[in-house]
């Protein structure tokens, strides 16, 4: 397939995901588009967020950590393995990734199982999302697919941490979630679908935690900037994908998983940049989505071996920290 032809395939597949009538215009021109000047939000401007809802009775109430880096080996590219298999470049964009160091778009269930990770325990899941980059700086790939071709300009930043964790649910116990399961949260075609799939991705400052925005944040000297990644929590109960990769795996409304679903522990993802005070930064994406921040999103495929994650649920459903 001709490079020109990539992006038109992955809009497609996005369109049909929610199968909104603003697929059937051209993208880049949804109702959600905005300049460059709108994506940026001084932090003590965005309201302080409500409070949670507190666990029921019955809440899984514990975390399990993974440990596994911030990316140190510099492993990126433009593919995207689960919406796109067997498609390099196929992303238009340059994901960083953690875990999992074999990941690409030809990675199968059996070459992942397979792989080295850096991660600790054993854990050779896949976790990914798009770089950020300092937008006025050079980058070393602006004659690179996912990168200058794309329109992706500037200097890769190196997240400062990440945060790879497992939640409960606030309603019950979970139960373990199968070994190579796909998961999606956010949505890289945001902008062309009228911000669809966006509520679940959200940025913040580290010295601002109660205020989150979908817009990139001006965090005082000396904050981070962290993006804040959480996946859909309900299983079907049959399968590890689906056709569109979100119906298979979806999210609990108000704390309840839909009938026919079952609690699985929640991923949730955190990634922290040092950020100068007023530097042009953004992600990459799709030319056509114009690095808006709403088109934020990241992906997994959960590799970890089945005693590991019965270790994850006892850890979680007594309400441990591990």
């Amino acid at each position: 397939m001709s490079l020109s032809l990539r992006p038109l395939v992955f809009f497609s597949v996005l369109c049909a995901v929610t199968a909104l009538a603003a697929c059937n215009r051209s993208p880049g021109h949804g109702e959600h588009a905005r300049s460059s000047d709108s994506y940026y939000v001084d932090i003590q401007q965005v309201p302080v967020r409500a409070q949670a809802a507190a666990a029921q009775p019955g809440a899984s109430t514990g975390t399990w950590q993974s440990q596994c880096g911030r990316n140190e080996n510099g492993h990126r590219n433009a593919d995207n393995v689960v919406v796109q298999p067997g498609l390099p470049g196929g992303a238009h964009h340059t994901h960083d990734y953690v875990g999992n160091v074999s990941t690409d778009a030809f990675s199968t269930d059996q070459s992942l199982a397979a792989a080295g990770t850096t991660c600790r325990a054993g854990d050779r899941s896949t976790y990914y999302w798009p770089v950020l980059r300092l937008t006025d700086e050079p980058g070393g790939d602006a004659h690179t697919v996912g990168g200058g071709v794309d329109g992706n300009h500037g200097r890769i930043v190196q997240p400062d941490s990440v945060l790879i964790q497992l939640r409960g649910n606030p309603m019950s116990n979970v139960v373990a979630a199968p070994r190579f399961l796909r998961a999606i949260t956010g949505n890289p075609v945001a902008v062309s679908q009228d911000g669809e799939h966006t509520e679940h991705v959200q940025w913040t400052c580290s010295g601002a935690r109660d205020r989150v925005t979908k817009r990139y944040p001006r965090c005082a000297e000396g904050q981070q900037v962290i993006r804040v990644f959480d996946f859909p929590s309900c299983w079907d109960g049959k399968a590890t994908d689906s056709t569109l990769h979100r119906g298979h795996l979806v999210f609990p409304t108000a704390g309840a998983c839909p009938i026919g679903t079952f609690p699985v522990p929640q991923l949730h993802i955190e990634v922290a940049y040092s950020i100068p005070a007023d530097a042009g930064y953004a992600i990459d994406s799709f030319p056509e989505e114009g690095r808006d921040p709403i088109t934020d999103h990241a992906m997994a495929i959960g590799v970890m071996p089945e005693p590991l994650m019965a270790q994850a649920v006892a850890c979680i459903n007594g309400g441990r920290h591990c």
